[in-house]
C-alpha cells in the first residue's frame, strides 16, 4: 500500500499526533516536521542571525547547531504524542538527499529520495518520524523534504498540517487551486511567508503524481 506523507508544522507537531494516528490506522505514515518558530527563537535568544531567502533559513555553522537540537526536541516531542509505534529519524544520518545551496551556508535542496531506514519502518508498521537534516549536514526545508520523499517513495498523498488552514485567497481558504493558477502566483510573487515553500513544494509533488494538500486546500496538477 502507498504510503501517505504528513508534514507537521513545528508550532502544532506534538498536537497533531490525533490526525496522524487516525491516518496511521488505514495507511503506512511517514512524518515529517519542522521547528521554525522554535529554531527562530533560539537562534535570538543566542544573538545569531535570524534570516530567509525564498523561505530557505540561511544558516551558519553556529545556526546549524540551533537547528538540530530543536529539530531533536520536536522530534522527541512528536515521538512521544504518537506512542510506540513512532520511530526517531534523522535525514542526515539516514541518507535524505539534497543538493548544497552555498550562498544560504549549511542548507541544501532536498531531491526525491526512499531512504532504506524508512521504508525498512514502513515494513514493520512503524511510524517513521523524519527531521529535516541532509548528510553534510545541511538544514533543509521541512516543506521540501515532506514531499521530496512523497515523490521518492510514491506516496498517494502529502498533507501539510500546520497552523494555517490551507491557502487563504480573497480572504478565504480556497478549496483547490490548479498547477497553473499555483505556479502563476508563485511567478507574480502574489504570497509571502511561510505559504510560499508550502505551495512550491506541494505543487512539485502534485506533478509528479502524489495527491497534495495544504490544510483544506487542494493543489491539483
Amino acid at each position: 500500500m502507498r504510503p501517505v506523507v504528513v508534514k507537521l508544522g513545528g508550532a502544532v507537531a506534538a498536537e497533531a499526533a490525533e490526525i496522524v494516528l487516525g491516518i496511521a490506522a488505514r495507511h503506512p505514515v511517514v512524518v515529517v516536521h519542522g521547528a521554525g518558530s522554535r529554531i527562530s527563537a533560539e537562534l535570538e535568544q543566542r544573538g545569531l542571525e535570524v534570516r530567509f531567502v525564498a523561505g530557505r533559513r540561511v544558516t551558519s555553522a553556529a545556526a546549524l547547531g540551533v537547528v538540530r537540537e530543536s529539530l531533536g526536541d520536536v522530534n522527541a516531542a512528536v515521538c512521544a504524542a504518537l506512542g510506540e509505534r513512532a520511530v526517531s529519524l534523522f535525514g542526515d544520518e539516514i541518507g535524505l538527499r539534497a543538493t548544497p545551496i552555498p550562498e544560504l551556508g549549511y542548507v541544501g535542496e532536498a531531491e526525491p529520495s526512499a531512504p532504506a531506514a524508512v521504508a525498512a519502518a514502513l515494513r514493520a508498521g512503524l511510524i517513521p518520524v523524519v527531521a529535516p537534516l541532509a548528510p553534510g549536514p545541511l538544514n533543509v526545508n521541512a516543506d521540501e523534504a515532506a514531499a521530496a520523499l512523497a515523490v521518492g517513495l510514491d506516496a498517494q498523498r502529502l498533507l501539510f498540517v500546520s497552523d494555517v488552514p490551507g491557502l487563504l485567497l480573497g480572504g478565504a481558504v480556497t478549496a483547490a487551486i490548479s498547477a497553473a493558477e499555483a505556479q502563476r502566483l508563485l511567478d507574480a510573487n502574489a504570497l509571502s511567508g511561510g505559504i510560499v515553500p508550502k505551495l512550491q513544494a506541494a505543487l512539485g509533488a502534485a506533478r509528479s503524481g502524489v495527491r497534495a494538500e495544504i490544510g483544506a486546500t487542494a493543489v491539483v496538477a
